[in-house]
């Protein structure tokens, strides 16, 4: 049906592009020659070019030769580390934490984590990521950096039994504090570091505290396998069985990593009473050299939705969500031995709706739909690495890059336009950055905020 000529002015339609679409399965395709109609932050409608003639807007994108997505997702993160990118490199787990993350993020300053948190945002809103959700500390500064450059974020205050019940507590206030702000941008987490980090008893206490105030839990576990085998050796329980047992498993629960998943955990799993899903960085596991990667093929046969994410850029170097698409199709192909999983339909529904369903908002985000959040990336395919397109899924994970998003949109509100960052300055945050440096990176003090034994 063709709209009104005398109906109000959208706030921006997007016209003449190809959109990703889901089913009702929650299958993708493609629509051609659509036009996005967005309303208060959200998308009215998709429709065809022709039934858009007349309709006024605000602003209009000609997105002639561009594909739109929802925004990319990063579902585990720790955005300020990308001010220790290349810091702490070919290194074992346990040397890069002991010898150097550990030291150095003993110096963390607020203003540290500020210019890392509006670095990192810079980087993930031109590579078309429109939510993050970071597990870091000094939180409350990451929060303001979010509600000033309109990024959406999912956030968590960090916290080991090392820092007494206070480290709990002050996860807990950070969640109730900034939970719905920034216009509803900002969702929260409790966010407990590790079964190997925080105690069964702090564990327990935060599934309780979650339950009590209606909020998620996210958190590493079963990051390697080493992991796993340490923690049957020590406890006879694998590091899931440990949060069956704290409780966790009832909650909504992210876990990050679950690359030491083993077949004993997946009817734990199965069995949760909680939402739980798993957050993939395939990218660090192979810079880590881990014989494994997060076993997305049985998890999804139980139920158990896997996000995209990138870790920290002191491990993964990069907040590209992009390249983490193509690694889990390709890492999960050499993993399973059959070129038939995963393909690039699956990567993009694992980049899109399941990402979203990982963060706890797969019913606002996700997918480009009459009443979801206007999260939507302009994708530019005119470049001659993307061309012919024979097929446009595999064009998207296989040949185009991050840097082919030319614009970037969160809830109706465009963040980036023809690859011009609108709502951070990069060379004045790095410019700052660079003078902290020095006294960052400095380990003579010979401290570290924890201990990585597993």
């Amino acid at each position: 049906m063709r709209p009104s000529r005398t109906e109000a002015a959208a706030d921006l339609i997007i016209t003449r592009c190809t959109v990703l679409v889901h089913d009702d399965q929650e299958r993708i395709g493609f629509r051609e020659d659509a036009e996005i109609v967005v309303r208060d932050g959200l998308v009215a409608s998709v429709t065809s070019a022709a039934d858009a003639v007349g309709l006024a807007a605000v602003e209009r994108i000609d997105a002639r030769g561009q594909v739109a997505l929802p925004g990319l997702i990063n579902c585990h993160t720790h955005a300020p580390m990308v001010a220790l990118r290349g810091l702490a490199e070919d290194l074992p787990t346990e040397e890069w934490f002991n010898d150097v993350v550990w030291p150095v993020e003993s110096n963390l300053t607020e203003k540290d984590v500020e210019l890392g948190a509006r670095l990192a945002c810079a980087e993930m809103i031109r590579a078309g990521v429109t939510c993050f959700a970071d597990h870091y500390f000094s939180m409350d500064t990451v929060a303001a950096v979010v509600a000033e450059c309109g990024i959406r974020a999912h956030l968590g205050e960090a916290y080991f039994s090392s820092q007494g019940p206070q480290g709990r507590e002050k996860s807990v206030e950070f969640a109730l504090r900034h939970r719905g702000t920034a216009g509803g941008r900002i969702t929260t987490a409790l966010a407990p570091h590790a079964p190997y980090t925080v105690t069964d008893a702090d564990l327990t206490a935060t599934a309780e505290l979650a339950l009590e105030h209606g909020l998620p839990v996210h958190i590493h576990a079963a990051e390697n396998r080493d992991q796993t085998d340490t923690s049957l050796a020590r406890h006879g329980v694998t590091p899931i069985e440990v949060l069956d047992h704290a409780g966790l498993l009832a909650t909504d629960l992210l876990i990050a990593h679950g690359t030491g998943i083993t077949e004993r955990d997946l009817p734990v799993l199965e069995g949760a009473s909680g939402r739980v899903a798993v957050a993939t960085a395939p990218r660090g596991y192979l810079k880590f050299g881990w014989p494994d990667t997060t076993p997305i093929r049985a998890l999804r046969a139980i139920g158990i939705p896997v996000g995209l994410a990138t870790d920290g850029a002191a491990s993964n170097n990069s907040l590209d969500v992009w390249e983490s698409m193509a690694l889990t199709s390709l890492v999960q192909k050499s993993t399973e031995g059959d070129p038939r999983w995963l393909t690039s339909r699956q990567a993009l529904h694992h980049a899109t709706l399941q990402s979203a369903q990982a963060v706890g908002l797969g019913d606002s985000i996700g997918s480009i739909a009459p009443g979801r959040r206007a999260d939507i990336i302009l994708v530019d395919l005119t470049g001659p690495h993307t061309q012919p397109v024979h097929d446009l899924a595999a064009t998207l994970v296989h040949s185009a890059r991050s840097a082919d998003v030319h614009t970037t949109i969160v809830d109706g509100r465009v963040l980036m336009r023809d690859r011009e960052l609108l709502t951070l300055d990069v060379p004045a945050v790095v410019r700052e950055l660079e003078d902290r440096l020095p006294a960052l990176v400095d380990r003579s003090h010979g401290r570290r905020i924890q201990e990585y034994d597993t």
